[in-house]
């Protein structure tokens, strides 16, 4: 497959990952499943790939699922531009990178789109560069003409060969994961680990060798007189955000947060659907923060090592709290009803 043996895994562990949470989804269901994709910086390629998933999945849910609602095979999915291909070296020089990310995604198809600011290489956003982020989509959209057009490199000789190679070798993936057993038995296996592993070793190798050139990391580079300037956050709002927990906890039933959270547990020892009830505790006032230890205690948490025969899953007995009160999410402006819709479009 050479160079587009990332973009057919991504396609290949998504849509299998689909397959273990979606046994054989109904009309409605799976006309509601969507995909989160990453968007990189082989201009074509990623291209080709978009379009190798919008058709692999059509013939994913005709054949493998026997759809027949044709708006379950249109493939609904998000695109955000790579923060993993962001330099902190010259990050004004990411502004391009993430721009032609952007235009991939668009042009393969995307109908949802997130572009990562220059400086997320050194930290969180500022004001600036988000707004930076958000025009270079809006120019995109508005200016640039290639919205006018549902496909506009189909026919191209180049993109359809690319396409036929990244489909195909998606379909011998999963079918390559299908044997193992499925996504599941693969990741207990570290098979899906080990691809992950070996490719961003591959990738870095391929880096320091300098056969994948990297602007400003191993060419083109060049002294930075000045810091950037990055984003701080203020310290008071961890302490006004510890005040709104613990003010929180004062005022709501304890009592039914906790019968709530040991329905959960409770749910999560068998094989009970969890959200509902994870929704429950939340309409209770539980945060995020006790949810999660109640699952931890249930599943533990993952420890990756190199020894891959060992559990995937450490107890929770063994895995140390270190959570602070700052670190817990509270939904006390979001009610039920809105809680439903976030949870449906997540």
């Amino acid at each position: 497959m050479g160079h587009a043996a990332p973009a057919l895994a991504l396609l290949a562990n998504s849509f299998r990952c689909a397959f273990a949470s979606t046994k054989k989804p109904g009309p409605r269901g799976s006309a509601r499943l969507s995909f989160f994709f990453n968007a990189h910086n082989n201009f074509l390629e990623e291209i080709a790939k978009y379009r190798a998933a919008r058709r692999l999945w059509a013939r994913i849910m005709r054949d493998r699922f026997s759809a027949k609602n044709e708006r379950s095979w249109m493939l609904r999915f998000h695109t955000q531009t790579a923060g993993s291909s962001l330099t902190a070296q010259q990050p004004d020089i990411n502004v391009v990178r993430v721009s032609m990310q952007a235009l991939a995604a668009v042009l393969g198809g995307t109908q949802s789109l997130h572009t990562n600011g220059k400086d997320e290489a050194l930290g969180l956003p500022t004001e600036e560069s988000a707004r930076l982020a958000l025009r270079t989509q809006q120019i995109i959209a508005h200016e640039s003409g290639v919205t006018s057009t549902g496909d506009p490199f189909g026919g191209s000789y180049y993109i359809e060969q690319l396409t036929d190679e990244i489909e195909q070798g998606a379909v011998d993936y999963i079918e390559r994961v299908d044997a193992m057993g499925g996504t599941l038995a693969a990741i207990e296996k570290g098979y899906v680990q080990n691809e992950i592993q070996n490719a961003a070793y591959e990738y870095q190798q391929s880096v320091e060798r300098q056969e994948t050139v990297v602007v400003g990391v191993n060419r083109f580079r060049q002294e930075e007189k000045d810091s950037p300037i990055t984003f701080r956050i203020d310290p008071e709002i961890e302490k006004q955000q510890v005040a709104r927990l613990r003010e929180l906890r004062a005022r709501r039933d304890n009592v039914v947060v906790e019968t709530r959270l040991a329905e959960l547990e409770a749910a999560a020892r068998g094989s009970e659907n969890l959200l509902p009830r994870i929704m429950a505790c939340c309409e209770a006032f539980g945060t995020v923060g006790e949810i999660s230890d109640r699952l931890r205690g249930v599943f533990g948490e993952y420890r990756e090592g190199r020894d891959l025969r060992r559990p995937l899953f450490t107890p929770r007995a063994a895995v140390p709290r270190g959570h602070s009160a700052a670190h817990e999410c509270v939904f006390r402006d979001c009610g039920s009803s809105q809680y439903r819709r976030m949870m449906a479009f997540s």
